[in-house]
């Protein structure tokens, strides 16, 4: 199977036009056209992950984390991830990570965490701003519908629950075509006016290539009139964290054990109890800090992350429990995320779930 087949597949799964700007995501090492043998799926791309790799003869390993996060002046093996890139490159072992694409999508990251808690009612914690456009179009009466139809088949007016949401008006367009023209209607060099309908709908960012790319098909004229803008509207359906209910209430005391149980975890820090029960739980893989304002927002009686420093713990207010279970705790579900995925995806093809533990921190 060739590797732009595999990236094609994981592209739709998690799409990396929704990763986070400052993040480096896709394909870090290797050539899309390569004959793929075997997909070993890990958190982390170490040096004994490659080994693996090697000895369980997989020539693509698909990461959460980048092993290539910022630039590279050179490689001369000074440091693991110099190393790494030259183990990958000398045995032909091609690289993609996932990362804030799979942070972002309802089925990821903070999935695996809501899973693990048995959490219902899941929402998404901080919708994703910048995500959804409009596309606005001008289209005569007689292509009208079959030019929304097209637009509808690759994912336009696509709202929530909802599809085929769109919006028209009827109206005159008027145009007059110079000596090099080719007009559908009317003559060059001419003004013709035309009975049209206005078309208005949203789509997700990442679509705008094939939206686009569709409009310019179906649409009758040789030159399309159009303008897509960004909304200010949130995607409800794409962001960062999740938050959900606890089947039942439960004591303090005995939701950190619950939580310390079903992360594995040597160890969790914790703000203040507050002698109240636990119900609404909000959840966020990694570094997530920035988010302890949004959970206490969304009524969170309790806020499961990592990374937090000292002074993030006094933003508790005394008004929710903020708990950092530890980095790799948080996201140790998502390997497991992506190998279902490609599992069911390509059912004759092996996927390999890393065996190692790649944890920096151990515990006393």
């Amino acid at each position: 199977m060739q590797l732009k087949t595999i990236i094609e597949a994981l592209e739709d799964f998690a799409p990396l036009a929704n990763a986070e700007d400052f993040d480096n995501v896709g394909l870090l090492i290797g050539n899309r056209n390569s004959e793929i043998t075997g997909i070993l799926v890990t958190l982390d791309t170490l040096e004994k992950t490659l080994d693996e790799a090697i000895n369980k003869h997989c020539n693509l390993i698909v990461s959460f984390h980048p092993i290539i996060f910022s630039g590279l002046k050179k490689i001369t093996g000074k440091n693991y991830v110099e190393r790494v890139v030259l183990k990958a490159i000398q045995h032909n072992i091609a690289i993609y990570a996932i990362h804030t694409a799979l942070d972002n999508v309802p089925h990821g990251v903070s999935k695996g965490m809501c899973d693990a808690l048995d959490l219902n009612d899941r929402k998404i914690l901080i919708p994703k701003k910048g995500a959804i456009k409009k596309l606005t179009t001008y289209i005569p009466h007689a292509s009208f519908e079959e030019v929304r139809k097209v637009l509808f088949e690759v994912g336009a007016g696509n709202i929530g629950n909802y599809d085929a949401c769109s919006f028209s008006l009827e109206g005159e367009g008027t145009f007059k075509g110079n000596a090099d023209s080719n007009p559908t209607v009317g003559e060059r060099g001419q003004l013709h006016i035309e009975a049209e309908k206005q078309l208005s709908l949203t789509f997700e960012a990442r679509l705008e290539s094939k939206v686009l790319s569709a409009l310019f098909k179906a649409h009758p004229y040789e030159e399309v009139a159009f303008e897509v803008i960004t909304l200010e509207n949130s995607n409800q359906n794409l962001g960062m964290g999740m938050i959900g209910t606890l089947p039942n209430p439960m004591d303090e005391k005995a939701f950190l054990n619950k939580v310390k149980k079903a992360f594995k975890t040597g160890g969790i820090r914790h703000s203040a109890l507050l002698h109240k029960d636990v119900k609404r739980v909000a959840v966020l893989g990694g570094s997530g800090s920035f988010a302890i304002d949004a959970a206490r927002a969304a009524g969170a009686d309790a806020y499961i992350t990592a990374d937090l420093k000292y002074h993030q713990f006094y933003q508790a207010e005394n008004q929710i429990l903020l708990l950092d279970i530890g980095h790799y705790e948080s996201e140790q579900y998502t390997k497991n995320i992506m190998a279902d995925f490609l599992t069911k995806k390509f059912t004759n093809f092996a996927v390999v779930l890393s065996d190692e533990n790649t944890n920096p921190i151990k515990y006393l």
